[in-house]
């Protein structure tokens, strides 16, 4: 069992409510036409030099998926939402919808705000294509906001692939104003510190190991990774004496990872990483949901001895150029359950 696992008992009433302040505190953390112009298609690698797509197209997509978010916030249902959301945020977007169709209230973390501070326009000329932009802050002062874009063919619309939340305090690179654009990167970028793919692998065995991994030395700590060992210590110190077990285990699944070059040479990429997080109370107790939003999607389960937790994270990080002394940086994330079942 590696650093993320620690012996516990049932979630009664101490691990409960020692993992609901931490969960609860934020800490984890359309038509189909063709939006901007239509060159023929190119192979993704390909760049005209020039971006097809202007800033005020940028806001006019943008504006039309928070619309179609809007109105599934307002009905509290994801019907509709796979015509403006895809990969990790349409199912994260599902499961907030899912809760707050039971709770009554929609996650205040999951606010996303419709002013924009940069945006990251791509000259590639092939498909598929990513756009960058960051949000303001909230109305009620949390992060901004770094989104994701991605219109996988000329004639489909844009699409919010990905969300992360920027940590307080986080640099993000430089990349070129929106008239001149930015150049995609791919999952094997060279002249880095480490390919986008190695440091996607590298990041989620952090996740797994923490101080422990062979490859601590060449992170950043962050805000996820702290307050993920904060939850494993408060889970462990409500639990200890019950004789039970968590693990939390994470994973790279395949082909979701977004990159943008930066002007200095390294890549801003926007990944996602699958984790499960299984509790097992021991001493014949019951496993049982650690907060209103595992109790929602629980919903009339019947419970036993094992809970597993599955989460969709989505991981921000900037990855220097090769020779730089730099370490790789996690500058946001985006961490939301989406199943919870009794084993």
């Amino acid at each position: 069992m590696n650093a993320r696992s620690t012996r516990f008992g049932r979630l009664g009433r101490v691990a409960t409510k020692a993992v609901a302040l931490v969960l609860s505190a934020g800490m984890l953390v359309s038509l189909a036409a063709c939006e901007g112009q239509v060159p023929k298609v190119a192979s993704a690698d390909s760049s005209t030099h020039a971006p097809d797509l202007t800033v005020k197209q940028e806001e006019k997509i943008r504006s039309s998926i928070l619309d179609t978010i809007d109105a599934a916030d307002q009905a509290k249902s994801a019907d509709g939402l796979s015509a403006r959301l895809t990969g990790p945020e349409l199912e994260i977007r599902t499961s907030q919808l899912a809760v707050a169709s039971v709770t009554g209230s929609l996650d205040k973390l999951a606010t996303i705000p419709r002013g924009m501070t940069q945006t990251v326009i791509p000259t590639d000329d092939g498909w598929p294509r990513t756009v960058y932009t960051i949000t303001t802050t909230t109305e009620d002062q949390q992060s901004k906001r770094l989104l994701v874009l991605t219109q996988n063919s000329p004639r489909e619309n844009y699409k919010l692939w990905g969300l992360a939340r920027l940590f307080q305090g986080a640099e993000l690179p430089k990349f070129e104003v929106p008239r001149l654009g930015t150049e995609m990167g791919t999952v094997n970028d060279s002249k880095l510190v480490a390919t986008p793919a190695k440091a996607v692998e590298m990041y989620a065995d952090l996740l797994n190991k923490d101080a422990s991994s062979e490859y601590n030395g060449k992170f950043e700590d962050d805000l996820l990774r702290q307050e993920l060992r904060t939850l494993d210590q408060t889970v462990q110190q409500g639990m200890e004496a019950n004789k039970g077990t968590q693990e939390q285990t994470f994973t790279v699944p395949k082909d979701q990872i977004k990159v943008m070059r930066s002007t200095d040479g390294g890549d801003l990429v926007v990944a996602r990483i699958d984790s499960v997080w299984t509790r097992q109370a021991g001493e014949g107790r019951e496993s049982l949901p650690a907060n209103n939003n595992e109790k929602a999607l629980f919903g009339d389960g019947k419970a036993t001895s094992t809970m597993k937790v599955t989460y969709v994270n989505v991981i921000a990080m900037y990855i220097p150029p090769a020779g730089s002394h730099a370490k790789i940086t996690a500058v946001g994330a985006e961490r939301y359950a989406v199943k919870v079942e009794a084993l």
